[in-house]
């Protein structure tokens, strides 16, 4: 069960660079801009709450020497904001920020971008977003956060069997209970270590620095972490309780709805260290995208711990299961289908956005694979279901009248003539059965029943092994940015890899005696859509030109549009316009008019490629 999701979750999870789930909406100064005079703060905003890091920022100076700056902190008390405060005497030329912060569902992002004092430089500093993600820290983070998942399935999920489905002897489920819980504890603890050179994106031996692992306790996802770790001493209290109560028969209706209420409020507690360190937590609605998470993992526990319960239970020697025990968990799997149905639609349609993000990004194309993989689940549990109900309806066959009776082993020679007492052996009769078919319950004896129970074990064994592989995908599924997130990220066009979106042309004009200059201009994010637009003028000696007037327009000649016209606005040392809407991609003429006195002006053409 366990090799073939690892398998998937290494070879899916395994490629590409961390996943970015905070998408960066804006920068100030924005990316490419060039200023008259240095700016006082850098100011970055995300599409959702974002954590802090000591080295959040790094701002590199034209010669790509570290600048001093302070701490990272917040614009306006804003959780979805970063700022840092620059030093006042920043000189001329080019300046490259690079970052690194937490998004609110606990994955780091980063990025970088450049600006501008006074004029460009003839080269900027090589862009350093930071240490890519280490390989083999993802591949344990990953590792351990499935099997975190795994964990807490079987716990609650057995447990849960165990309340609800009553099964005749639990002593052969105690076994994965045990298992179970360690493993959850093992998997938090590693978690809990590798947060640090997770997030940073450094090696597993950073795992062993103190100061990091005190710095991580601070943090949201850390304080989750502790407090899952909390909850595992009174889970444990819990279930040795509850397996006292279940040896003495659970004495009273009181005692029992005592326990399992104390049972649901730590299930439900277990699972909220999960929905608040997840996508779940930042993003629409809140509240509601946190109730619904709970009630999905709960669900999702009770139904594929339930199977690996049952599983066991299948295969325990004795006692076996009887129908009732198995008609209840199918009533009981019914429901928690039910309710991952619901909450999963909910929060597919939350963390997707649009129909284009289903084909359109990884989150998408991985919710494909989980909901076919459901689908094969769900075929396997109909089948389970009529196995359960010709196992139900068995056992009243075989005492319908006028059927022959099971065959008990007698004495050779027969039963002694005086007393014939054909029954009194029955109840010997099961230690009598061939091994293979020994604790099969309720009309054990006979070879329909022992098959039946045969063929409900093989379907519910390949519903275990399916189930295996969703949570391996749900593990992946939960580290891939949402196709909301994905799409605020494309429109944002600033990438993690710092790369600049923006099109920036440069454009020379020469007018008579004035002289050769130059016009920067930007089109950010240059796809179709709005655009920003920014305009430089430079004079022959390459600093900032002052001129009356500068005029903008846009034409895609195949199709017939345009010109469009872009209202430029002196900003003060340069021209900008917030928005310039480019409805088609393709091959655009961008014609550009400078005039540098009252009666001198020159127009100049480019062409520029505008994507989707």
């Amino acid at each position: 069960m366990l090799l073939g999701p690892v398998l998937v979750l290494l070879l899916l999870g395994g490629a590409g660079p961390a996943s970015a789930h905070a998408a960066l909406t804006s920068t100030d100064p924005g990316d490419g801009t060039v200023l008259r005079r240095a700016p006082a703060h850098v100011t970055l905003t995300f599409s959702e709450s974002v954590g802090l890091r000591d080295d959040s920022f790094r701002v590199l100076d034209p010669g790509g020497h570290r600048v001093h700056t302070g701490e990272a902190g917040r614009a306006g008390g804003r959780a979805d904001t970063a700022r840092v405060a620059l030093p006042g005497e920043l000189g001329e030329g080019t300046y490259t920020v690079a970052w690194r912060v937490v998004s609110a569902d606990s994955h780091p992002v980063s990025g970088a971008f450049t600006f501008s004092v006074g004029r460009p430089s003839q080269t900027a500093a090589p862009v350093d977003t930071g240490p890519t993600e280490d390989p083999l820290t993802a591949g344990l983070h990953k590792t351990a956060r499935y099997l975190s998942y795994l964990a807490v399935a079987l716990l609650v999920g057995t447990a849960a069997f165990v309340a609800l489905c009553r099964p005749p002897d639990p002593a052969p489920l105690r076994r994965t209970l045990v298992a179970a819980w360690w493993t959850l504890l093992a998997a938090t603890v590693a978690l809990l270590a590798l947060r640090a050179p997770y997030e940073a994106g450094t090696g597993p031996s950073a795992a062993l620095d103190p100061a990091a692992l005190g710095d991580t306790l601070t943090t949201r996802p850390g304080v989750l972490l502790l407090v899952r770790l909390g909850l595992l001493v009174p889970v444990a209290l819990y279930l040795v309780h509850a397996a006292r109560t279940a040896r003495a028969d659970r004495r009273g209706g009181r005692r029992t709805a005592l326990t399992g209420a104390v049972g649901v409020v730590l299930a439900v507690g277990l699972a909220l260290t999960w929905a608040a360190a997840e996508h779940a937590s930042a993003g629409t609605q809140v509240p509601v995208a946190m109730t619904s998470s709970v009630l999905h993992l709960l669900a999702t526990a009770v139904w594929l711990g339930g199977l690996a319960a049952l599983l066991t239970t299948l295969r325990s020697a004795r006692p076996a299961p009887d129908a009732a025990t198995v008609s209840r968990f199918s009533r009981t799997a019914l429901t928690a289908v039910t309710v991952l149905v619901v909450t999963g639609v909910y929060q597919s349609w939350r963390g997707l956005g649009s129909w284009q993000a289903l084909t359109g990004t990884a989150y998408g194309r991985l919710l494909l694979a989980k909901v076919i993989l459901v689908a094969v689940l769900l075929a396997a549990a109909a089948v389970s279901r009529r196995w359960t109900a010709a196992l139900v309806t068995e056992p009243a066959a075989v005492r319908e009248p006028g059927r022959v009776p099971e065959r008990v082993p007698q004495p050779a020679g027969g039963p002694p003539p005086e007393a014939p007492r054909p029954e009194a052996p029955r109840p010997e009769a099961p230690r009598a059965t061939h091994p293979s078919r020994a604790g099969t319950g309720t009309g054990a004896g006979t070879g329909t029943g022992s098959a039946l129970r045969r063929g409900l074990y093989r379907s519910v064994l390949v519903e275990a092994v399916v189930a295996a592989v969703v949570l391996g995908v749900t593990t992946v599924l939960t580290a891939t940015p949402p196709g909301r997130s994905a799409e605020e990220a494309a429109r944002a066009a600033v990438p993690a890899g710092g790369v600049l979106p923006a099109s920036v042309t440069t454009i020379p004009f020469e007018i008579g005696a004035s002289g050769r200059g130059t016009v920067q201009i930007t089109l950010d994010p240059g796809r179709t859509g709005d655009n920003a637009v920014q305009a430089v003028v430079f004079g022959p000696d390459g600093s900032l030109a002052a001129v009356p007037e500068l005029r903008l327009s846009f034409t895609l000649p195949d199709k017939q549009v345009g010109p469009i016209e872009a209202d430029l606005l002196d900003r003060g040392g340069y021209w900008s316009a917030n928005t310039v809407t480019l409805p088609l991609p393709g091959t655009w003429t961008m014609k550009v008019t400078v005039r540098v006195s009252e009666i001198d002006q020159v127009s100049e053409n480019r062409r520029i490629r505008v994507e989707r």
